[in-house]
């Protein structure tokens, strides 16, 4: 039976949705938003890009500011946090002999742009294998620091690892990078939403964060923050018409971000909606719906882990609203691009959740907790996957 909120959302009631991790759910309300921001641009699109969008931008970075605890100077909103990361990698001044530094957890689409820049410029990149399972997130930083040399100048980290669900110890390692001359890239695809931010006392160089996660913002809205002292530095990865702009009444850095010709800012206009309807959702607000979501997650781990015989494979510290339990190994690397088991609970059982590679040949399954979530969603993926995996 799916929880009492799920009816805020279109999901398909006949499917068990597990996993908000890969491209999240829009409540009803918010997509209405949406809607309406449509039909105002369309009404006049004239108007609406050259009078209305850009204090339409300022409303939602206002907004966004608030509930990220950052200055809205250096918000800028880009479609993705995959394009923010390559907006910064692009940006750098690398050049032979300078380092930048990776996990070996990191999301692939932004190891492929760390990858792809180091290489343009003649840069090394070193990858920190982060022990997994593991019992501390101690090991994290030790791991993470002692990949650090004299060379290295940017650090990639995710906040909440994709494939793994593991929330990175990122305050810490923020502050050990920098106090090394260390510069942190944080792809935070995951973090807004799930865990409470404050990315003015964070510090970090440069975050990079998704909103149609679990903000629930329509598929679309993302965005960059870039410290103070970094901004001038940071170019869009798409070049336009800010680029030469005359204006002194907005930095270089919102007028570049702000204006990359035509599209649909209609995701972005409704994150202000986005997060007061989330937020609206659970008695306690947005704060509530990130513990709820948190304790639904470990639950639902727990339940998985009893019946796979299996234990969990990270403190409950490194935790948010995602988790993997493991599954019996793979009989080759060779996976297929959906895994057989996925497969099978989707079309057996009409379960949605990922199975994900990693280890060799291990796998794992990631579950997630979204308010439209409840115990018997696990307890009833726990049943249909102890009948797959028998057969």
């Amino acid at each position: 039976m799916p929880s009492e909120l799920a009816s805020a959302f279109c999901l398909d009631p006949t499917i068990t949705f597990l996993n908000h991790g890969s491209f999240g759910a829009c409540p009803r309300i918010v997509l209405e938003s949406q809607q309406r921001f449509r039909d105002q641009l369309e009404r006049e699109p004239v108007r609406f890009f050259m009078r209305e969008l850009e204090p339409l931008l300022d409303v939602s970075r206002r907004a966004l500011a608030v509930f990220l605890g950052a200055d809205e100077e250096g918000i800028a909103f880009v479609a993705n946090a995959t394009t923010g990361v390559n907006a910064v990698l692009g940006s750098l001044e690398l050049g032979p002999g300078d380092g930048l530094l990776v996990t070996d957890h990191a999301y692939n689409a932004c190891r492929n742009a760390l990858d792809f820049h180091a290489q343009k410029r003649g840069a090394e990149v070193a990858i920190a294998r982060l022990p997994f399972p593991l019992e501390d997130p101690e090991q994290i930083v030790e791991s993470v620091l002692s990949s650090v040399t004299a060379k290295t100048r940017v650090a990639l980290l995710d906040h909440v690892t994709s494939q793994t669900g593991l929330l990175l110890p990122l305050e810490r390692l923020v502050r050990e990078l920098d106090a090394r001359g260390v510069d942190t890239l944080v792809d935070g695809a995951h973090a807004p939403g799930m865990v409470s931010l404050d990315l003015a006392k964070l510090g970090a160089a440069y975050y990079a964060g998704n909103l149609h996660k679990w903000v629930s913002a329509p598929k679309g809205a993302a965005f960059l923050y870039v410290r103070e002292d970094k901004r001038a530095a940071v170019r869009p990865a798409v070049i336009s018409h800010g680029a030469n702009s005359p204006r002194k009444d907005r930095s270089r850095y919102l007028l570049e971000f702000d204006w990359q010709g035509t599209n649909d800012p209609s995701a972005v206009l409704a994150v202000p909606d986005a997060i007061s309807a989330m937020a609206a959702l659970v008695p306690g607000g947005f704060p509530a719906v990130m513990q709820r979501n948190r304790s639904l997650a470990l639950s639902a781990r727990a339940t998985l882990c009893d019946a796979l015989g299996q234990g969990p494979p990270a403190p409950d510290s490194m935790i948010g609203a995602l988790a993997v339990v493991r599954l019996p190994d793979a009989m080759t690397d060779a996976l297929p691009l959906v895994d057989p088991i996925q497969d099978e609970l989707f079309h057996r059982f009409r379960i949605e959740v990922p199975v994900m590679p990693w280890g060799s040949p291990k796998r794992w399954i990631r579950i997630s907790a979204q308010v439209y979530n409840d115990e018997s969603d696990y307890t009833y993926l726990a049943r249909s996957l102890r009948e797959v995996i028998s057969r």
